[in-house]
Order: C-alpha cells, then structure tokens, then sequence
C-alpha cells in the first residue's frame, strides 16, 4: 500500500482500539510478528572453504546459512539441539553437529568485531534455549506467579475504572438530557404565559369595542325615534293647500327614507354589538383555555431532585404574573434504565465484532497491495506462501529433528 493508504488504515485502527493498553497492544503486535520469517533474525555476511558468499542467520530456533539474495528459505539449518558446539579460531568459524556422521560446517568471518558478537549471540541463544526447557525454580515460579497476580490486579482495576468512567458519561448524558429538557419545559411555560397575556388583551380590547358598539346602537335608537316624532307632528302639522301638502308629501317621504336608513343602521349597529359580544366571549374561552394548558404542563414538567446527578440540581423557576411556582420531578427513571441497557447490548456488539473487522482488514490489506511495489522479499514471501512453507517447516525439511537433548555449545578461542 501506499504512504497514504497507511495511514489512513494506522488512524482508523488507533480510533477502533481507543483504550487498549500498551502491554496489550505490544503483546498483540508480537503475536503477529513472532510468525514472520524474518522474525528475531541477525543476519552476518560470511564465506565458506569455497570462497562463496553467504549469510549466517542467528534466532533463538538454531542456526541457518542463507543465500545473500534470499533472506527467507535457508540452504540449510542447526537447531540447538542438534548442535554439539561451536568453535572459532582466529577468524574461522566451525559448527560441530550431534551426529558424528555429518560434516562440520566451517566458514570465515571478515571482521574480529563481528566473530565476537557471532559467539555472544550463539551462546545466549543457546542458553535461552537451553533455559526454556528446564523447570522453573522455586524462585522463578513466585515470580511468574507475582507477575500473573499484578496483571490480575492490574485487569480488575482496568475493569472497574473503565466501569466508572461508564457510568461517569452515562450520568453526563442523563444531566444534559435533564437540562435540555428543563430549558425546553422553561420555553413552553414562557410561551404559554406570552399566550396568556396576549388572550388577556385580546378579550379587553374586545370588551372595549363591544361597549362602543352598545353606546352607538343605542345612540342610533334614540336618532331613529327622533325621526319618527318628527314625521308624527310633520304629518299633523300640514297645511291645506296643494303645493304645501306636495312639499309636506315629499319632506314626509324623505323623513320616512331617513327613517328606514336610521332603522336599518341601528340593525347593523346592534347586530355588530351582538358580534363583538360572542367575539368576547370566545376571548375569554381561549383564556380559560390557555391558563389550563399552563396548568397542564407545568404539572407535567416536575421531576425529583434524587435524579439529578452531583451538582447539576436546576434552580426554583416561577413565571406568569400570578407568581405560579412549578416543581419538577422525575418521571423518566424507566426509560433512563431502558437506554443504559441499551449502550450495554451494542458496547458488547462492538466487541463481538472487533476479530471480524480484524479479519476483514487482513483481507483489505491483501487486496490494497501493489504488484508495482513489490519488493524480492515480498516475492519470495509469496512463493514460500504458495508452497506452504515457512521457518519452521524448513528444519524438517533442510535437517531432521534428532531426539533433544541437553547440551552446551563449548567455545574455543
């Protein structure tokens, strides 16, 4: 994969591990290492009798001479315990075998500095080899016990803080739930008061108009009466002559018109008196209306101080001109349970999960890599892969295993 390919992979991986030890992490990456084939090698370029160039590789499995252009599939091999001892002398090497039938093998080192760190990595290979095998003293067994108890310890103790930290965030999340809810419960009880307010004015000023309406209706009346008297004593009141009854006639006739018009203005006026007067009393339904759903909501909206958590307890509110006072209590404690048990089912998914997204980036390693960067180790990994072996095949089929036994590599000087 490319440079950026890596470490867009490395970030995803860190962020799906978050709160992984490093002991745990350092163990996990050596489990993946440990079956490399170059894995725990020392490589020392030397010759044999011949003058042929070769590697000498050191591990804690034995000896192997590889080819220089092939640091994977060994030529051969000597596992520790097929080793008799080794010897040096001046710059010559000579690996002795068990079995008397076998060669020795002797090659040639072209520095003094390298034979010495050939023969402390050969001696302390093989005494760790050696050490493996043998039981544990008393001394080493209460260590490793001592060692098994303090990372018991240390699991239980990474166990419960991260229990705590937990139960930590899940408390976090109720209290912000139980403020955004209070600041939201506090809105609705602002505007349900503003509604109030508003239905209040509302049906004063209705009850205002209504009483104007009134007035010019009965305004209206007294004009309307007026008029008719007027037409009464208009109608008594003519005179005799023809041309005096024509112009009685027609003023009759216009004070009768004003009449109607006056009579039909006070209908008007009176029917939008009896309109204002349902209007005002619609009004104050809708303020009835209004201060019940005040009343409904801040009797919803209480909850218990023993749920809030620490010192995220919410003031006292009071609101609306009456100086209503609202207690909120806590009815949620079900659905708060509900939803911790809830995180629990999918934090247990997400680790049920973690080997399968493991195993899928295996896949996508494999699928992401480039035959254009392939280097002749990742070649000849391949072909080792194809053919199905590995470092550990190879003794079998470079040398067999003889029965182990217990012997010290002697070195001469």
């Amino acid at each position: 994969m490319t440079a950026e390919m890596w470490e867009e992979r490395i970030t995803s991986c860190y962020a799906e591990h978050r709160g992984r030890t490093r002991e745990d992490a350092e163990m996990e990456y050596l489990k993946i290492a440990q079956d490399l084939e170059m894995y725990g090698i020392n490589y020392f370029p030397i010759r044999n009798k011949k003058g042929t160039d070769l590697l000498l590789g050191v591990d804690a499995l034995g000896l192997h001479i590889y080819d220089p252009d092939n640091k994977l599939t060994p030529k051969c091999s000597f596992p520790w315990n097929e080793i008799r001892n080794i010897s040096y002398s001046d710059r010559e090497f000579a690996i002795k075998p068990l079995d008397k039938k076998t060669d020795v093998f002797k090659f040639n080192s072209s520095k003094l500095k390298v034979n010495k760190l050939i023969l402390q990595l050969c001696m302390g290979n093989h005494d760790l080899f050696l050490r493996r095998r043998r039981v544990d003293s008393l001394e080493v067994q209460q260590m490793k016990a001592q060692a098994r108890e303090e990372r018991a310890r240390k699991r239980v103790e990474r166990q419960r803080l991260e229990r705590e930290k937990h139960l930590r965030e899940v408390a976090e999340r109720a209290r912000d739930d139980l403020e955004r809810r209070l600041i939201q419960l506090q809105d609705e009880a602002h505007m349900a008061n503003d509604a109030l307010l508003r239905s209040e004015e509302t049906a004063d000023l209705l009850a205002e108009k209504a009483q104007i309406a009134e007035e010019e209706a009965t305004l209206l009346s007294q004009k309307a009466s007026e008029a008719e008297a007027e037409m009464q004593r208009i109608k008594v009141t003519a005179i005799r002559s023809e041309e005096e009854r024509r112009m009685m006639e027609q003023k009759m006739l216009e004070a009768e018109m004003m009449a109607l018009k006056m009579a039909d203005e006070s209908e008007r006026r009176a029917m939008e008196a009896d309109q204002l007067k349902q209007d005002l009393q619609e009004a104050r339904d809708s303020e009835r209306r209004a201060k019940h759903k005040l009343l409904e909501i801040t009797s919803k909206s209480t909850y218990s101080p023993s749920t809030v958590p620490g010192d995220a307890m919410p003031p006292d509110l009071s609101f609306s001109r009456e100086n209503l006072s609202f207690d909120f209590k806590d009815t949620d404690m079900k659905r708060l349970s509900m939803e911790i048990e809830k995180e629990k089912v999918e934090y247990m998914e997400k680790s049920k999960h973690l080997q399968e997204q493991l195993n899928e980036l295996k896949t996508e390693i494999e699928s992401l890599k480039l035959k254009e960067r392939e280097t002749p180790l990742d070649i000849l990994h391949n072909e080792n892969t194809e053919k199905g072996t590995s470092k550990h095949s190879n003794f079998k089929k470079v040398s067999p295993i003889t029965p182990q036994t217990d012997t010290h590599a002697h070195t001469h000087t």
